[in-house]
């Protein structure tokens, strides 16, 4: 869909494809639960984030929808004129790293799998770094 379909103004772009993630995660890709593609006007330097929804049974009954539970994905909007070389970035290193990062969270046992995560990819100066947050 384009850009103009989804309310993103002109100056705003994605720099990956849905196409992108399914090719990168490949078989995996079941176990994302949402796939987003934010409008919001800046998220500063983060280019790609991944979540890790836990189910969270001890929560007083505010448990999460066994539907929820799995990944969710977030590509925030970038400027259109940074969008190539981000792109370039972000399949040449984030979409490995991306599947790894999926790959070891489906492989990994009960107690991280029923702890939330996040993890981000930032683009900095030219240089992509990427860390699991709080």
């Amino acid at each position: 869909m384009s850009a103009r379909n989804r309310r993103l103004p002109r100056h705003r772009a994605w720099p990956l494809t849905t196409t992108d993630i399914n090719e990168c995660l490949g078989a995996h890709l079941d176990r994302v639960t949402d796939l987003r593609f934010l409008t919001g006007h800046d998220s500063g330097t983060i280019v790609l984030g991944v979540e890790w929804v836990a189910p969270e049974p001890f929560n007083y009954g505010h448990g999460i929808h066994p539907d929820a539970v799995g990944f969710r994905i977030d590509v925030p909007a970038v400027d259109a004129t940074e969008r190539a070389a981000t792109r370039a970035l972000l399949k040449a290193h984030a979409l490995p790293q991306l599947h790894e990062w999926v790959t070891q969270a489906i492989a990994a046992d009960e107690t991280w799998r029923q702890t939330p995560h996040l993890h981000y990819w930032r683009l900095t100066g030219g240089h992509l770094t990427h860390r699991d947050e709080a």
